[in-house]
């Protein structure tokens, strides 16, 4: 198991899965090892761990990618806000001119609010959730206007830091666009845009049920089981693999080895697997002949005027991981999630269409989603163009990644929270139950005002 770590972990950061990690299939022993922590976020705040400190920095301060260690806890929180030293990337350009501007009245009340973390009779405050998750930074919009932004450790408001899977619902977003401007269709096979993935387990999956990761893929995320496809996944899109490697050369090439689980109909079970994610990228480029960095950056970051460059971690032909490679400012993913809460609007301006943005808060099938058995904590909810639909009163929906990454919109409060985080518990498990109870206490709070 070190071995495989070692050889895919360079790679493995961006495209280890929210919540369908190992931990959400892990026996009781290995999730009693997650619950406990190794260090808490005032000891592993990587400006006292002095991670990379110095010329050169101690031995024992040395993050590495090529041994796993950049992305091991506690460096991890040192890493994640400075991923473009451990991997090749592609640049996101900002706008060059016509930024956005963005208002701040601070509400210092919010530190005090009350919830009940799920599963606990412990009330928790807001503030206290903020360590409990190992938050990096993180942002509250009510009504357009900063009302709380905080960075606890390692990020600076100028900063940017690894979005995770996050970058799915980008991705998603992008789809979004270009089926609302008529250039995919969602209810065509994949196959018609991608006759790469003819034979494969996508084969007889609609573009409409890879962007709902309702596809009947026989693959696995159990990082417990060294032969499961997340391995091989990993080492595809791996630059740092060694000499002897002798798989697939990169994610477009592995994609089409998938095969389906047989007897599964496509649409009939929600199963969140990152090639979905990887699919949907390999088909936005596919039909704009353009590289998903190029789109982020043409569709939704220099229209909605956003501030900071951006970068993906790209695979060994140069492609943007599609799956969990953005890196971006906090400040404009805040921003990106209040565009999305005003309908595609911003500045009065129509940003990307509003048919898109009501693709995605539409939500999907709630009974595919219950059916694949993944999320028994998420009742309820449903997944639709790689975003995460809470079907609660409020029309709340999500953005999420591994280690506490997050974009939470909630059109009735008027609310958009954006989060990141470097939990050393990866799963959104064990993540949730002190996250979504705090965002929802947060939401009811504002409407009250």
């Amino acid at each position: 198991m070190k071995r495989l770590l070692s050889l895919a972990t360079a790679s493995l950061w961006c495209c280890v899965a929210l919540g369908s990690i190992a931990a959400e299939s892990l026996g009781d022993e290995v999730a009693q090892q997650n619950t406990t922590p190794p260090l808490n976020a005032q000891e592993s705040n990587p400006n006292v761990m002095g991670w990379m400190q110095g010329f050169p920095p101690p031995r024992d301060k040395i993050l590495s990618a090529q041994d796993g260690s950049f992305f091991q806890f506690p460096g991890l929180r040192y890493s994640v806000n400075h991923m473009q030293e451990f991997s090749t990337t592609r640049s996101v350009m900002a706008s060059k001119d016509r930024r956005y501007s963005v208002r701040s009245r601070i509400d210092d009340e919010i530190d005090d609010i009350v919830f009940l973390p799920w599963g606990s009779e412990v009330p928790m405050t807001w503030e206290e959730s903020l360590s409990a998750n190992y938050t990096d930074g993180i942002i509250i919009m009510h009504k357009g206007r900063i009302v709380y932004e905080r960075y606890p450790a390692g990020l600076e408001p100028d900063g940017v830091h690894a979005a995770m899977s996050v970058t799915k619902s980008f991705t998603g977003t992008v789809a979004s666009i270009l089926i609302a401007d008529g250039l995919i269709d969602p209810a065509l096979p994949i196959t018609h845009y991608l006759p790469e993935l003819k034979g494969s387990g996508f084969d007889g999956s609609t573009v409409q049920e890879v962007l709902n990761m309702t596809t009947p893929l026989d693959y696995s995320e159990d990082y417990t089981d060294p032969n499961a496809g997340i391995w091989k996944f990993s080492e595809a899109g791996n630059v740092f693999r060694p000499d002897s490697y002798t798989g697939p050369f990169d994610y477009y090439d592995y994609l089409p080895t998938i095969k389906a689980i047989s007897g599964q109909k496509p649409g009939a079970e929600f199963g969140y697997r990152t090639p979905n994610a990887e699919v949907i990228g390999w088909l936005v480029s596919r039909v704009t002949n353009q590289d998903l960095s190029d789109l982020v950056s043409e569709l939704i970051w220099q229209p909605m005027g956003a501030v900071y460059d951006g970068y993906f971690v790209i695979d060994p032909a140069g492609t943007s991981y599609a799956g969990g490679g953005f890196n971006l400012n906090l400040r404009d993913m805040a921003v990106f999630g209040e565009m999305l809460r005003n309908g595609g609007r911003l500045r009065g301006r129509q940003i990307i269409p509003a048919a898109a943005v009501e693709m995605i808060s539409s939500g999907g099938s709630q009974q595919a989603f219950a059916a694949g058995g993944e999320y028994p904590l998420l009742k309820g909810w449903s997944y639709k163009n790689l975003w995460w639909i809470t079907n609660d009163s409020h029309g709340a929906y999500m953005a999420r990644g591994v280690h506490g990454q997050a974009i939470y919109i909630d059109p009735a409060a008027e609310m958009v929270i954006a989060r990141f985080a470097s939990s050393y518990q990866a799963s959104n498990k064990y993540i949730d139950p002190t996250s979504i109870p705090a965002y929802e206490a947060v939401a009811e709070y504002l409407m009250s005002k």
